[in-house]
């Protein structure tokens, strides 16, 4: 198995394990990582993908002009330096392999698992990259512009550096795949959907953290009707049935469904077509107004921060929010006429996890389904929020996609089932 050091040293002994897996979520301007361990090892040295311990977090932040490390090694202090020279993927990737090789948590790095957003209708699963999935990776760029290239840097980058080093690309449209065509299809000729114009879902790896962990959040209600809702910068909700993804908000690209930071979320496809015939909008400019001017950004004019719009006591801000709010819990509530009703709705992502504000002007607009939060433990932060009398549980619970890549690296690696 091809590794970046040559040799165990005797720091890597020392902490339990010979073997770590990286995991890499590339965007714009940042390079998030993670490292995690094997505690075990199987009798024929492969990775052992039973049991992982997260050994150091962090990112690469700042890119091209004031690149910056912070990182938390496990039972140690934070770090965070500026990093002189480092101005795009592969420097940020060169210097992050050298200092995790040398550092003495590390074990030998045996794969890296990467987030990718688009898999497209070829990948339903994680893949091993080599030159030909790279390519068909890179011609699902228009559909993902704000993602695909970075994912794809960081990936190239990894390659230049040790390019014997195992990568597993690991799809945010994976856990979506096996939606029934009435959710998946749009009202258009066949000749159309035969090209693979079809809604594809995006969050997956959040969605498939959360329903890994709902038993030990819901117990016997896991299996049942649960809508989650990662509401982050970009965000949209899943429906979940015996924890498989039924329905989604978002479509064939990021752009469709709950109104976001800088995007719309659904849009009359009329709007489009106005702009480019009527307000002398080139495809370049509408491309720029919905992936970056618009959503809660273009609605208030301050900001896409949900946290600057609940301290503004400009109405600008509260008109965006309730027009978020207002958006998500019409897309939670359709979402809940696919599953047949809902049993529980989990909170989660950026917002979702940390903002009461917008969980509670959500949860109002569901009392129609049964649904009420208790107002302290909201306001408190509290994991379960629901009430004594909502017929629908109610939760919060971190998103954790880097343990859903570094398992699914490990088991590919072991198992060699992914070609």
């Amino acid at each position: 198995m091809s590794t970046l050091s040559t040799a165990d040293t005797d720091a890597s002994r020392a902490v339990g394990g010979d073997y770590s897996v990286l995991v890499l979520n590339c965007g714009s301007s940042s390079v998030k990582f993670a490292v995690y361990e094997t505690s075990e090892l199987t009798t024929s040295r492969a990775l052992s993908a039973d049991r992982l311990t997260a050994r150091i977090a962090g990112q690469i932040s700042g890119l091209p002009d004031k690149a910056r490390l912070d990182w938390q090694p496990s039972g140690e202090p934070h770090l965070e330096q500026p990093l002189v020279g480092v101005h795009d993927h592969g420097g940020a990737l060169a210097l992050l392999l050298e200092r995790l090789q040398a550092h003495p948590g590390v074990g030998r790095l045996c794969g890296v698992g990467h987030r990718v957003v688009h898999g497209g209708a070829l990948f339903s699963a994680p893949v091993r990259v080599d030159a030909g999935v790279l390519k068909a990776l890179a011609d699902l760029v228009p559909l993902a512009p704000l993602h695909q290239p970075h994912n794809l840097a960081g990936i190239l980058a990894v390659s230049e550096r040790a390019p014997d080093l195992p990568q597993l690309a690991c799809f945010d449209t994976a856990f979506h795949a096996g939606q029934s065509p009435v959710h998946t299809s749009f009202a258009l000729p066949e000749r159309v959907r035969q090209q693979g114009v079809r809604r594809y879902g995006f969050h997956g790896l959040s969605y498939q953290s959360v329903a890994q962990r709902l038993p030990a959040v819901l117990g016997d209600r896991a299996d049942g009707r649960v809508v989650v809702a990662h509401l982050g910068n970009g965000a949209s909700v899943c429906g979940l049935l015996a924890r498989r993804s039924v329905r989604t908000s978002m479509g064939m690209t990021a752009l469709d469904g709950l109104i976001m930071g800088s995007r719309p979320g659904s849009l009359d496809i009329g709007v489009a077509l106005y702009a480019l015939s009527t307000l002398g909008m080139n495809l370049e400019a509408l491309s720029r107004m919905l992936y970056h001017e618009s959503g809660l950004l273009g609605l208030s004019g301050i900001s896409n921060d949900v946290r600057v719009l609940v301290a503004s006591d400009d109405p600008r801000a509260r008109f965006a929010l309730d027009m978020f709010c207002e958006r998500a819990a019409q897309e939670i509530a359709a979402t809940a006429v696919a599953l047949g009703g809902l049993d529980a709705l989990i909170f989660t992502a950026g917002i979702g996890e940390n903002s009461d504000v917008v969980r509670a002007g959500i949860a109002q607009r569901l009392s129609l389904l049964g649904l009420a939060i208790d107002e302290e433990a909201n306001r408190a932060g509290c994991h379960a929020l629901h009430a004594a009398h909502s017929r629908v549980a109610v939760h919060v619970m971190v998103a954790d996609e880097e343990a859903v890549i570094a398992r699914t690296t490990c088991e590919a690696l072991l198992n060699r089932a992914v070609t």
